[in-house]
C-alpha cells in the first residue's frame, strides 16, 4: 500500500491539491486541481472539464513527471500544518469519448514513487517534535 491509513483518511477529507508538471521547454507548471484517491491501487486521479485539452494533460502525455501536494492548516493556535507531497509518474488517460472528439472524461493518473508527509500520522505530536515521514514506493 502506497499510503498509510492516516494519509488515506486525510486525502479523503481534502478537495484541492496542487499538481506540478514539466512543460516541453523544461519549465514547471503548477495548477490547483480536484482529485480522488484510488485506495485499491494507491493511485491519485485528477479530472476536470476538458482535461485532455489542458496544458497539464499535454505535459503529462509528453513526459509523465509530476509532483502533487495537498496541504492545510488545521489550527493557527497552536500552529499546525499538514502536508502530503507525492512525487511520481503520471499517465494521461483519454476519456471514453476521446475517439469521438469530445475531450471530457480524460484524467491524469499518478502513481507515487516517493511520498513525503508531515503532521498527518502524528496529529497530536508537539509541533517541534514532529517528524517528516519520507519513503520511496515500489
Amino acid at each position: 500500500m502506497a499510503f498509510t491509513e492516516a494519509e488515506l483518511v486525510y486525502l479523503d477529507k481534502q478537495t484541492l491539491g496542487r499538481l506540478a508538471t514539466v512543460q516541453e521547454n523544461g519549465t514547471l507548471q503548477v495548477c490547483p486541481v480536484g482529485f480522488s484517491v484510488n485506495p485499491d491501487d494507491g493511485t491519485i486521479s485528477i479530472g476536470g472539464y476538458s482535461m485532455s485539452a489542458s496544458q497539464k494533460y499535454r505535459n503529462v502525455a509528453a513526459n509523465g513527471r509530476v509532483a502533487f501536494v495537498v496541504d492545510d492548516i488545521p489550527s493557527r493556535d497552536p500552529w499546525r500544518v499538514r502536508c502530503l507531497e507525492i512525487r511520481g509518474v503520471a499517465e494521461a488517460v483519454p476519456g471514453p469519448k476521446a475517439a469521438e472528439g469530445d475531450p471530457d472524461g480524460a484524467i491524469i493518473r499518478i502513481t507515487p514513487r516517493r511520498i513525503i508527509s508531515y503532521g498527518i500520522d502524528e496529529p497530536d505530536q508537539e509541533v517541534h517534535e514532529m517528524a517528516t515521514n519520507i519513503r520511496n514506493v515500489e
